[in-house]
C-alpha cells in the first residue's frame, strides 16, 4: 500500500485502497505522504471521518511516523489539526465580547442546518445528567484559562451543545480582522498553523464545506489522503443539505431585534404565511420543485431577509449597539437567506435539487415541520473542489462493492459514466453541459491480515420468510432467540430501525438468560464498555453500530443482521437519485440502493473478525441475501468468510466456541 501511495502522488493521479481491518493502513499512507510533504515541499491534507481515528492519527501514528522519518529526511517535519471554526473557544466572546444567545435552532447544528441529519458521536467523558447549564458554562469558563487549544474534544467531561454555544462562534459570526482578541484566537491559530503545516489532519465535515466551494476552508495542498472514505459522500451530502422551518425564521427574527435593533415586521409576517402553508404540506418528496404556495411563502422569506440583511451593518459611535451582538444577528440572517434563496428558486433552476417535507418531535413534545434542500448528487462536487489538479488518495475497510471499485470511483465523480451519473447536478455556471472525461484512477484491495475463510462464517438464513413491515417477524424472533442461546450471549446485533432493534431486544429479554442492551438505553460508549466487560451480554442496535464499533475477542461470537439495509423507499435522496439514473438510462436500484446496502452489510459484518483470533458467525437473516438476483452483488462486497445456508451448521459452530470459551 505505501508503495501504491508513493507512485500515485508521483504521478499525480488517484488511488482507491481497500486495506482490511489490521492492516496498518494509516502508517500506509502516512509514511508516503509525510516523505512527499517534506522532501518536495507539497502540504498533504488527511481527513477522517471519525474523532476516534483523527485523535489516533494525530496523537499516535503521525507522531511515530514522523519520529521514525526524520534521520532520513532534511528537516523535521511539521504536523497540524484543522477543524471547523465552532469546535474552537471564542475568547472574545469568554470575554463579553458577544451577548448571551437565546438557545436557538439553526446555529445550534453546527456549521450548516443539514448536520442534524447526521448528529456527532457521543463525546467522551459527556457531561453527568446532574450538570446544569449553568454549571457547565462556569466550567467553560474556567477552562477557558487553561487551555492552549480551545478545542472542544480537549474538554474532559465534555459538555452538552447548548452549553457549548455560550463559548463558541461559527465562522460567520466571527468578528474577523475587527476582533481586539485577534491575537488570542484560538481558530485563528489552528488554520494559521494548518497553512504552515506539512500534513494537517482534518475532517469529512471541513471537506463537506469546502467540495460545496467555500474558498479557504482548507489551506493550499498538493494531495488529498480520505481515510473512512466510505463515507465521503454521505459527509458532503450532509454538509450540503439546509433545512427551513419556521423555528429558525423565529430565532433569526428575534437576534435582529435584540442584537440589531432593527424591526422585523416582513419577516414576522413572511413568518406566520410559512407556518399556515406548512400546516398542510405533506410529509413527501416535491419532484416538481416547491407547491407554489409553499413557493410564494419561502419566497417571502427570501425578500424579507434581504431587505433586513441590507440594514444589519455594523454601526459606529457611542450609542450603537456590541458588534458581536451584531455579528451574530447578521450571520444568522444571512444563512437563513441563503437557504430561503435555495428553496425559492424556479423549478428548472431548481430540478438538481431535491426538496422534501418532513415532521418531528420537538422537545416540548409539539410537532415541528422542516423543509429540506439537498443536492440531487454531489460527485461533480467532490470532483470538482477536492480532487481537480491534485493527487487524491481514499482508502476503507470497505470500497470494493460487489468485487469492483467502479462504484465508489463513480460517487466521489473519480470516473463518469452517463449511465451511472446524472451530467449537471453539481456543475459550475458556465460549465459545458457534456460529461468530463474521466480522472486518472487505480484500485488497490491489499488484503487482510486475517483468514476469513477459517475465522467466521456467513449464515445466509435462507428458510425464513422476507422482512415485512413489521419490526420483527416471530420466525426471526425464534432465530434470534436460539443462536443467543447456542453463542451463550456474546452477540451484536445490527437492525435496520430502532423500532426492529427495541422489539427484538423486548422479546429476548422475556425469552432468554442473558443480559440484553439496546441503543438508546444510555450513552453509546456506556453500552460498549459494559458490552465488552461481560462475555454473556448481548447489545442491539441500528446504525452507529454498523460502523465503527470495534469489540475484539469472545466478548463478539455472533453478529446477527436483521435484514439487508436497503435505503427506505420515501428517502427523498435516494429515491431522487434512483430516479435520475433511470432516466439516464441506467439501473437506478443497483446504483443506489444496492449500493448502499452493498457498503453497510460490508461495515456490519465486519463488526465480527477485529484480530487474527477472532472465530465467531455473522447471521443475515434476510433470505433475499441467498435467493434474489442482486444477492450476488451484496455477497461479493462482504469479507470472504465459509458461507452457508444450514441452520444447524451456525448453530453447532457457535455452541462449540461457547463450549471452548
Amino acid at each position: 500500500m505505501a508503495v501504491a501511495v508513493a507512485e500515485t502522488i508521483d504521478k499525480g493521479e488517484h488511488l482507491l485502497v481497500q486495506a482490511g481491518t489490521g492492516t496498518g493502513k494509516s502508517l500506509g499512507y502516512l509514511v508516503p505522504a509525510l516523505r512527499h510533504a517534506v522532501l518536495e515541499n507539497e502540504h498533504v491534507v488527511v481527513s477522517t471521518a471519525t474523532l476516534a481515528l483523527q485523535r489516533q492519527i494525530i496523537t499516535r501514528d503521525l507522531p511515530l511516523v514522523a519520529k521514525a522519518l526524520e534521520p532520513h529526511l532534511p528537516r523535521p517535519a511539521s504536523i497540524a489539526l484543522l477543524k471547523g471554526w465552532h469546535n474552537y473557544l471564542c475568547v472574545h466572546k469568554v470575554a463579553g465580547g458577544y451577548p448571551d444567545d437565546d438557545t436557538g435552532t439553526l446555529f445550534d447544528l453546527g456549521e450548516h442546518a443539514g448536520a442534524a441529519e447526521h448528529p456527532a458521536p457521543a463525546r467522551k467523558g459527556a457531561t453527568g445528567p446532574t450538570e446544569s447549564l449553568g454549571e457547565q458554562v462556569l466550567r467553560l469558563r474556567e477552562w477557558a484559562d487553561e487551555t492552549g487549544t480551545g478545542d472542544r474534544d480537549d474538554l474532559v467531561p465534555g459538555v452538552t451543545a447548548q452549553a457549548w454555544r455560550q463559548v463558541s462562534v461559527t465562522s460567520l459570526e466571527c468578528l474577523g480582522g475587527k476582533c481586539p482578541m485577534l491575537a488570542e484566537c484560538f481558530p485563528e491559530k489552528a488554520k494559521a498553523a494548518s497553512r504552515e503545516a506539512d500534513v494537517v489532519v482534518t475532517n469529512h465535515a471541513m471537506l463537506g464545506i469546502a467540495a460545496s466551494g467555500s474558498p479557504g476552508v482548507l489551506p493550499e495542498h498538493q494531495v488529498l489522503i480520505v481515510d473512512e472514505a466510505h463515507e465521503l459522500t454521505d459527509r458532503v451530502t450532509a454538509q450540503a443539505t439546509s433545512e427551513l422551518s419556521v423555528a429558525t425564521i423565529e430565532h433569526a427574527a428575534r437576534l435582529a431585534r435584540r442584537h440589531g435593533g432593527v424591526p422585523t415586521t416582513d419577516l414576522d409576517s413572511a413568518s406566520q404565511a410559512l407556518a399556515m402553508v406548512l400546516v398542510g404540506l405533506p410529509e413527501t418528496r416535491f419532484r416538481d420543485g416547491l407547491p407554489p404556495a409553499a413557493r410564494d411563502a419561502v419566497a417571502s422569506v427570501r425578500d424579507a431577509t434581504r431587505a433586513l440583511l441590507s440594514v444589519l451593518k455594523p454601526e459606529t459611535g457611542p450609542n450603537a449597539p456590541p458588534e458581536g451582538g451584531r455579528k451574530m444577528a447578521q450571520a444568522t440572517m444571512l444563512a437563513l437567506h441563503e437557504v430561503a434563496d435555495r428553496m425559492a428558486a424556479d423549478p428548472e433552476d431548481n430540478r438538481h435539487t431535491v426538496l422534501w417535507c418532513a415532521r418531528t418531535e420537538d422537545r416540548r413534545g409539539g410537532v415541528l415541520t422542516r423543509l429540506y434542500a439537498a443536492p440531487l448528487a454531489v460527485n461533480g462536487l467532490i470532483r470538482t473542489h477536492l480532487f481537480a489538479g491534485r493527487s487524491g488518495v481514499l482508502t476503507s475497510a470497505t470500497l470494493e462493492l460487489g468485487g469492483s471499485f467502479d462504484p465508489i470511483a463513480r460517487a466521489v465523480g473519480l470516473e463518469v459514466r452517463p449511465d451511472a451519473e446524472p451530467v449537471g447536478p453539481t456543475s459550475l455556471v458556465g460549465e459545458p453541459k457534456a460529461a468530463p472525461a474521466s480522472v486518472p484512477w487505480h484500485g488497490l484491495d491489499v488484503g487482510s491480515p486475517f483468514d476469513y475463510p477459517k475465522q467466521g462464517i456467513l449464515y445466509l438464513a435462507r428458510h425464513l420468510p422476507k422482512p415485512g413491515r413489521e419490526p420483527a417477524t416471530e420466525a426471526q424472533l425464534d432465530e434470534i432467540a436460539d443462536l443467543v442461546t447456542a453463542a451463550g450471549g456474546r452477540t451484536l446485533g445490527l437492525f435496520s430501525s430502532r423500532r426492529a432493534a427495541v422489539a427484538a431486544a423486548a422479546a429476548m429479554r422475556e425469552r432468554l438468560d442473558v443480559p440484553i442492551l439496546v441503543q438508546g438505553d444510555d450513552q453509546l460508549p456506556t453500552l460498549v464498555s459494559q458490552f465488552i466487560a461481560d462475555e454473556a451480554t448481548c447489545l442491539f442496535g441500528t446504525l452507529s453500530l454498523w460502523q465503527g464499533v470495534d469489540v475484539p475477542g469472545a466478548t463478539c461470537r455472533l453478529v446477527i443482521i436483521d435484514r439487508i439495509p436497503f435505503p427506505r423507499p420515501d428517502d427523498p435522496v435516494s429515491s431522487a437519485r434512483s430516479d435520475a439514473i433511470e432516466k439516464a438510462g441506467g439501473n437506478g436500484f443497483l446504483a443506489v440502493s444496492a449500493t448502499h446496502a452493498a457498503l453497510l452489510l460490508a461495515q456490519g459484518a465486519g463488526r465480527l473478525i477485529r484480530t487474527s483470533e477472532d472465530r465467531g458467525v455473522v447471521a443475515v437473516l434476510d433470505p433475499r441475501l441467498a435467493t434474489a438476483g442482486y444477492g450476488s452483488f451484496l455477497t461479493r462486497s462482504l469479507p470472504d468468510f465459509w458461507r452457508t445456508t444450514d441452520r444447524a451448521v451456525a448453530i453447532s459452530a457457535l455452541q462449540r466456541l461457547a463450549a471452548s470459551a
